[in-house]
């Protein structure tokens, strides 16, 4: 039987970056995965293929509505979907490789197959040849699936998941999405840029629900110009299929109930906890109203040798967020004091525009009865905006009324998903909104919105509004 320091369930983001950190440290390490390729939901059904298609489909878009603007005249211009999905399991295909190079590279022994508590040192793993392996610790990070409602029957032909719609056959006459969250608004601009009704039915009243308020209407607005429909504040009820044909069948807010039809339906509510097979019974690992693992601050389940990261765990369901508990949890059993700050932990929606946000939302101070002050710079005064010809969008600073320390930065526009990072990295040294307007900012560039919202939340200096 073999043994190691560290056995790792799971190869996603979290997973297979803690196992690549526990190697570091002298760890012997070994990762559990149930497919056939590293890499987890993100790499394989998540984060890369959704953003390879959101990449394909807004460049033929660019190329129908934008290229004249710039002079380029092209003539007839087609697209090919099966092209593009190829295109995408390629880039999937390259990056699942990568992590494989990694896991030799760090000297990682990898099983494929579905890992089981024996008991809390002892792991099954069932495949073509089961086996059992011994763990001094174990990292569960098994992330997540998607969620439905319960009426719902997802056939995963015309009634479908995130992972069907990045492989879809054909593109849609009209793509019903349930859920006006990342997920759905990312996947329904894939199709509506490549000739789709796109209708979007969501519980809440206003799309991306978690974000500031200021981001939900801007979104709303591009994607309005866009020939998005939305039918917000709406409860869906029921979802049929006849033949080709799916009704949706939703209440408004006044209690009327309206019907959809399209010959696609996107179920996008979310994702939950994914911990089927893992035997957790056996070791007597607690989980919550919702199934995920319980943890302690250190991700330490209550059996003191088994950790959790990740989807599995409570909170945002992100990769990065993964990753960082992946680290934290590795440098812990090595003895260090790792940190992690969970309020910057940034969120992203690749839309185009680009929606980012790190700290606290305006609404989330306002209920916390935190006394702060707002500066907002919009994209469209920007020179490198107008020589793009992305000029949708804002960025917002959120500082405190009193200290001048930054609490909360909020963005949509160009690339505001790597612009985020600058947000990041002056919450995490505790910088003021004056912090921010002093430093140089290469003009032109994006990033000059974010000066200009930390000038216009400091005394309202702001120079280009």
């Amino acid at each position: 039987m073999s043994s190691y320091d560290v056995a790792v369930i799971g190869s996603g983001p979290g997973g297979y970056v803690a196992a690549i950190r526990c190697a570091q440290l002298g760890m012997k390490t070994a990762i559990i995965e149930k497919y056939s390729t590293l890499g987890g939901t993100c790499l394989n059904v998540g984060c890369i293929p959704s953003k390879a298609l959101l990449d394909s489909s807004h460049h033929y878009e660019d190329a129908i509505k934008h290229f004249d603007d710039h002079g380029i005249e092209l003539g007839d211009v087609k697209f090919s979907l099966e092209k593009m999905i190829a295109r995408k399991q390629g880039v999937v295909d390259q990056t699942t490789k990568g992590i494989e190079f990694l896991m030799d590279k760090n000297k990682i022994d990898v099983y494929q197959g579905v890992g089981s508590f024996k008991d809390a040192t002892h792991i099954v793993i069932s495949g073509e040849d089961e086996k059992t392996i011994e763990a001094k610790n174990t990292i569960i990070a098994t992330g997540s699936k998607p969620s439905t409602l319960p009426f719902i029957t997802l056939d995963k032909e015309r009634i479908i998941t995130s992972t069907e719609a990045l492989k879809l056959p054909e593109v849609p006459k009209h793509l019903i999405v349930i859920g006006g969250g990342v997920i759905g608004l990312e996947l329904g601009q894939v199709y509506k840029r490549l000739g789709a009704e796109v209708t979007v039915v969501e519980y809440m009243d206003r799309i991306i629900p978690t974000m500031d308020v200021a981001q939900s209407k801007e979104l709303l607005k591009v994607f309005k110009k866009q020939k998005v429909k939305f039918a917000l504040s709406h409860g869906v009820s029921a979802v049929e299929r006849k033949g080709d044909e799916i009704t949706v069948k939703a209440t408004d807010k006044k209690g009327k109930e309206v019907e959809f039809k399209g010959d696609y339906v996107l179920v996008s509510v979310g994702r939950r906890a994914y911990t089927d097979g893992l035997n957790l019974d056996a070791v007597g690992i607690k989980t919550d109203d919702r199934g995920r693992i319980d943890v302690n601050a250190h991700l330490q389940t209550n059996v003191s040798n088994i950790y959790a990261i990740g989807d599995v765990v409570k909170g945002a369901m992100l990769a990065h967020k993964a990753e960082e508990e992946g680290v934290v949890v590795a440098e812990q059993l090595a003895g260090q004091k790792p940190h992690i700050d969970y309020n910057l932990i940034p969120g992203v929606v690749y839309t185009w525009p680009e929606v980012a946000s790190v700290g606290k939302t305006e609404q989330e101070l306002k209920e916390a009865g935190v006394q702060y002050k707002s500066g907002q710079f919009p994209m469209r005064a920007l020179g490198r905006s107008r020589a793009s010809g992305d000029t949708d969008g804002f960025v917002k600073i959120l500082a405190d009324k009193t200290t001048d320390e930054v609490l909360g930065v909020h963005m949509v526009g160009a690339r505001v998903a790597d612009l985020i990072a600058e947000g990041v990295t002056a919450m995490e040294f505790r910088a003021s909104a004056e912090d921010i307007a002093r430093m140089s900012h290469a003009h032109p560039t994006y990033a000059e919105a974010v000066k200009e919202a930390a000038l216009a939340a400091t005394e309202d200096r702001a120079l280009h509004i």
